[in-house]
């Protein structure tokens, strides 16, 4: 028996094509699913990258938005010159006892004979007022440094005289070049930023603060004092106007100002013959380097003598010869 209707089966190309055209859609799936996550990989790095240029950005802004401030009563070399000091000895180290003079000075003057030739460096006058100029002494002192606290121990009794007798002037130079030893709170930086501080805003009692900074020096390798007890230190030590100096300490007003006068001194000092910073103190007398102790006052107090006396020397013109 034969039927007409053909049974209701696939003939095998249309299979064929049916396989194909399924084949071509999961293809076209997965290409639209691989695109739409590649987009969102591109948008998610765009947003990071953004978020990187942003902060950037926004972190240099901050930094040039401010220009660096800079200290009133500081000179451009970034010297403090010390104008009074309230207590003329406010340290008396077991070996700075005062060195012997050469002589009596001339009543009603504080001058003191000039060196003779007799004159040996176990006796060491102290030096004082002559016809020569006042002797120069710049001292740059990093607060972290243990030798700017065994200078400052071993000579103020004999800083602060000669200051007091008008024998010498006294100019300290801020600087930080220990940064990097106080465990990361950058004390050195910051206690030179505070000296700035007050003396931009407490000029008189500069030197106390410096000198308090020196006695209560902390360990290398140290955090060192915080933000508030240097803003404690100034207001102990007779800062005047003691709210705008700590505001000035807490902000880091003079911080860029340290590291650039540090940067300065590292690359030179002004008015010496190719003298850099390379430690601290650096101590000079009328420009010349004192490399001897920095706890034997009596050979600095030699080196000061022997400087002004060569200073005075070739400083003294030629009589005019008379007819």
């Amino acid at each position: 028996m034969s039927h007409d209707d053909s049974p209701n089966v696939p003939a095998p190309s249309d299979r064929r094509e049916a396989v194909r055209e399924k084949a071509q859609k999961v293809k076209a799936k997965h290409a639209r699913a691989h695109t739409a996550r590649l987009v969102i990989l591109v948008v998610l790095a765009i947003v990071v990258v953004a978020a990187i240029v942003i902060g950037v950005v926004l972190a240099v802004t901050s930094q040039t938005a401010k220009p660096t401030a800079f200290p009133l009563n500081i000179d451009s070399d970034g010297g403090v010159a010390i104008t009074s000091i309230a207590d003329p000895t406010p340290v008396v180290a077991p070996t700075a006892t005062p060195a012997p003079t050469a002589s009596a000075p001339a009543a009603g003057t504080d001058a003191v004979p000039a060196p003779t030739e007799s004159a040996s460096p176990t006796t060491a006058p102290t030096p004082g007022p002559t016809s020569a100029s006042t002797v120069d002494i710049r001292i740059y002192v990093d607060y972290l440094a243990s030798g700017a606290k065994d200078f400052e121990i071993a000579n103020t009794p004999q800083l602060t005289k000669w200051f007091a007798a008008g024998s010498a002037t006294l100019t300290y130079y801020p600087v930080a070049i220990l940064t990097a030893k106080s465990n990361g709170t950058k004390y050195s930086l910051r206690a030179a930023a505070a000296a700035a501080c007050v003396a931009n805003y407490s000029p008189a009692s500069f030197y106390a603060f410096s000198h308090q900074l020196l006695l209560q020096q902390p360990g290398v390798d140290s955090a060192g004092l915080d933000d508030t007890a240097l803003g404690d230190l100034a207001a102990s030590t007779g800062a005047t106007s003691a709210d705008e100096v700590r505001e000035c300490i807490e902000d880091g007003t003079f911080v860029s100002w340290a590291r650039g006068a540090t940067d300065a001194a590292l690359a030179g000092i002004p008015a010496t013959d190719g003298v850099t910073l390379t430690g601290a103190p650096l101590v000079l007398v009328n420009g010349q380097e004192y490399q001897g102790s920095l706890t034997d006052p009596k050979e600095f107090a030699q080196f000061v003598l022997t400087t002004a006396s060569d200073s005075y020397y070739r400083g003294t013109p030629s009589p005019t010869p008379k007819p």
